[in-house]
């Protein structure tokens, strides 16, 4: 239980990295229920949400709301987010004891616009894209966009239709508006007047973003040692490789056909060893040994 329970502030929730499989195994399908499942969670829990991504084995908040509504947010998070894969994938227990990170950030300094920042710069840090406002799985372009948000308004479709789409029967306010990509627009709960509002120009969050913890480790890392390529990219040419080169699905794999498999996906991907061991739900202590015995 946090110290701070009962007390509104602001907070910065991570959860661990997964090291031998991701939470997102599909860009459409599983990304747009996470989202979904971000308004359904904000809504629910009533706490106002600042800045969040979605990333392939971790999430990130920024959260205005005692830590007690925090913490039920990420647990709700995961817990309606375990039970969709389960539906869909049958996997048990994939984030039961997936560890969370929450931090008190001082709003009275400038350590909330360094968190909003260093959240919203994961993905530029992760090699995925250029800026954050090309990172559809958050908040990426939600702040001073200068364009104006369009949507269909969630309600405008039938209670059924809702259900199918947020994965839930929770009621979300009916003005809420879904996008093209066919989830709930974060504009429509997260606080974006209140975050302009703390970096005051776009300049000022520029940078910030610029500034942050994340770009400059990106910008001091060598680039060869950033994943050349998304999870997903991976996970999906996974099945057609392991038939091409074996005529088996990964599964039936044995040990020096799961070897060649990594040896095949760290040239044809230039992926390194966390991300083989993301891609193949391989413990990350199976991948090395496997990739030295090569």
């Amino acid at each position: 239980m946090c110290a701070l329970g009962c007390r509104t502030d602001y907070w910065l929730v991570t959860t661990d990295h997964l090291t031998d499989r991701i939470w997102f195994r599909n860009d459409d399908d599983d990304f747009k229920a996470g989202m979904n499942i971000s308004a359904v969670l904000a809504s629910a829990t009533e706490v106002n949400v600042l800045s969040f991504e979605l990333m392939s084995n971790h999430v990130h908040f920024v959260l205005s709301c005692s830590c007690d509504q925090a913490e039920r947010f990420i647990e709700g998070f995961k817990k309606r987010y375990a039970q969709f894969v389960h539906h869909k994938y049958g996997t048990k227990e994939l984030l039961r004891r997936n560890g969370v990170d929450i931090q008190h950030i001082n709003g009275m300094d400038e350590s909330l616009e360094r968190a909003i920042a260093y959240v919203q710069m994961n993905c530029v840090a992760a090699n995925i894209c250029l800026s954050p406002v090309l990172y559809p799985w958050g908040t990426g372009d939600c702040f001073f966009s200068g364009k104006p948000v369009r949507g269909t308004r969630l309600g405008s479709l039938s209670r059924r239709a809702q259900t199918r789409l947020i994965h839930s029967t929770y009621e979300l306010p009916e003005d809420y508006l879904i996008g093209e990509g066919g989830y709930i627009l974060p504009s429509s709960y997260v606080q974006v007047g209140l975050v302009e509002n703390i970096f005051r120009t776009p300049r000022r969050m520029n940078y910030f973003l610029q500034n942050s913890s994340k770009a400059k480790r990106r910008l001091a890392s060598n680039e060869q040692k950033l994943p050349a390529f998304r999870d997903q990219i991976i996970v999906s040419a996974i099945p057609d490789l392991c038939q091409s080169l074996f005529r088996k699905s990964l599964g039936m794999l044995d040990s020096d056909e799961q070897a060649e498999l990594l040896k095949q996906l760290r040239f044809r991907f230039s992926a390194n060893v966390n991300q083989l061991a993301r891609v193949t739900d391989l413990p990350y202590e199976i991948v090395t040994d496997l990739l030295d015995s090569i």
